[in-house]
């Protein structure tokens, strides 16, 4: 039982700032700006200059790859492919796996502007497989050993570049089911661990995490699944089903379905794939629209007729299109009145589209990091796209129209960190928004965006005391110094985190049983 003295951040329905929070037994039992005499027992917490506020959510990881990659060699600050190399080669001769990884590459920040080879791949690491992914998880370079494993599946698949090691959109999707099997189980949970601890190091309560890369059986669903229930500090994680196939996710007992693979509908700036309505700068290339219309339209109604939370990757504004469409066509065909359906990205959208979201409380799953993002600069986005990159993440505009946004790392493409998020989501130039709104979309609305708000997500009375303390008071920083706020502790139902030590198999058989 204790009580939090100084500047409680409620994130309610009004914003409302308190003096005290009161809680017990894991659940707040008061907050107000007077401490009534049945609390004043309690132990007593001074926060001081520091402030309280709910659990942050990361609404949108792909947590298992982000859990291999988190063990992996980052590459992501490096200024030049020889210091890469470098970094390569010095991991290699430490590294004892049977495949090597590494992660972060960016044609676009390195010195030579353009990504290394299959050949260069070669000369650091001839004698086992190695997996170098580019920055935005949607391309990737691999070695000779790699390309022998996978050249019979991928070769005839869309993005298969066989001279430059380079795999992108369906070829990528390939090699990259190869390389998560390739994993070990107990590895593969332990590196979970690893990377859930690090996420609740920045604040993060809840994870949002699409899976579905290809392991038979779906055992990958399965395994984040039961790796959730199997935990025991608190933290909670939520599971998106990468699938078109509602059966699939039926027979699971999973009520969401979506994500990003099979159900992206395009694919990414990075690579000039996203879909377009008119071409890329200087070219006529329009990018990749995955599915026809009708694909995604059946999939969307027979989804929601299901009962099942739809999400699905749009990036470019064609395929944002087309998300609004079928999920708008969904609803007419079978209306649910609390359905919070959600595109990811959401990057660049339509005037159409957006009045789409509203009309039919479509929500967002956005991600702030994208902005002045080093891995995928500002000059690269205004050289492909001119005067349309002026318009991508417009946050404002979302908010004027009362779309409900959540925030996500999309991790591993970039590292999960709320406070960079809010300052992002406020220093968006026209589009820029308060901090009480950036505040609540990587809090509160991460928690309705998965029907968790009645129980967490605010601190108000009776819910479950998911809270954080920030090092200031983020109400009274300037957006330019949000990015200097510190996450202090983590406390889930009241108690501060505490590592995942415990075996990995021990967590996810007793997963299984709940």
């Amino acid at each position: 039982m204790k009580v939090y003295e100084g500047t409680i951040l409620t994130c309610d329905g009004e914003n409302s700032v308190f003096r005290y929070l009161a809680e017990s037994d894991g659940k707040i039992v008061y907050t107000g700006n007077e401490l009534p005499k049945e609390y004043e027992n309690y132990e007593r917490i001074d926060l001081g200059e520091k402030a309280l506020i709910p659990a942050f959510t990361d609404s949108h990881i792909h947590f298992a790859s982000y859990a291999t990659f988190y063990a992996g060699l980052n590459v992501a600050d490096a200024k030049s492919n020889d210091e890469i190399l470098s970094m390569l080669r010095e991991f290699v001769a430490k590294c004892d796996d049977k495949l090597v990884i590494a992660f972060g590459a960016s044609p676009h920040s390195v010195l030579e502007k353009h990504f290394v080879t299959r050949k260069q791949l070669d000369e650091v690491c001839p004698d086992r497989p190695l997996f170098m992914v580019k920055y935005d998880g949607h391309t990737c370079v691999i070695n000779t050993k790699l390309l022998e494993k996978i050249r019979e599946k991928a070769k005839n698949l869309r993005g298969y570049h066989e001279e430059s090691g380079e795999m992108n959109q369906e070829a990528f999707f390939t090699v990259s089911d190869y390389v998560t099997n390739s994993v070990s189980i107990p590895k593969l949970l332990k590196n979970m661990q690893n990377a859930a601890d690090h996420m609740a190091s920045k604040g993060i309560g809840m994870i949002h995490t699409v899976s579905g890369v290809g392991f038979p059986l779906d055992m990958d669903v399965s395994m984040e699944n039961w790796f959730g229930k199997g935990l025991k500090n608190g933290l909670q994680l939520r599971v998106f089903f990468q699938t078109m196939d509602v059966k699939k996710v039926k027979k699971l007992g999973l009520p969401r379905i979506g994500g990003c693979f099979a159900t992206a509908l395009d694919g990414c700036f990075g690579s000039e794939d996203a879909a377009m309505l008119e071409p890329y700068e200087g070219t006529e290339n329009r990018g990749v629209l995955y599915y026809s219309d009708e694909k995604v339209i059946d999939f969307c109604k027979k989804a929601n007729r299901a009962g099942l939370q739809i999400e699905m990757h749009a990036i470019g504004d064609e395929a944002f299109d087309q998300a609004t469409r079928a999920l708008k066509a969904a609803i007419d065909d079978f209306p649910r009145e609390d359905h919070r359906h959600t595109i990811i990205h959401a990057c660049l959208p339509t005037e159409e589209g957006i009045k789409i979201c509203e009309e039919y409380k479509i929500g967002l799953a956005i991600q702030s990091a994208f902005i002045d993002w080093p891995q995928e600069p500002n000059d690269y986005l205004e050289r492909i796209l001119g005067s349309r990159a002026e318009k991508l993440n417009p946050f404002k505009t979302y908010a004027d129209h009362n779309i409900v946004m959540s925030v996500g790392s999309d991790g591993p493409c970039t590292d999960p960190d709320p406070i960079n998020w809010i300052y992002k989501i406020c220093n968006n130039g026209k589009e820029s928004l308060p901090v009480q709104d950036a505040l609540k979309m990587c809090t509160y609305n991460g928690y309705h965006q998965t029907f968790d708000e009645k129980e967490r997500g605010s601190l108000e009375v009776g819910k479950i005391a998911d809270m954080v303390i920030l090092s200031k008071n983020p109400y009274e920083v300037k957006p330019e110094e949000l990015n200097t706020l510190e996450v202090k502790q983590l406390l889930l139902g009241g108690r501060p985190y505490e590592d995942l030590t415990e075996n990995p198999i021990k967590q996810v058989i007793r997963g299984i049983f709940r």
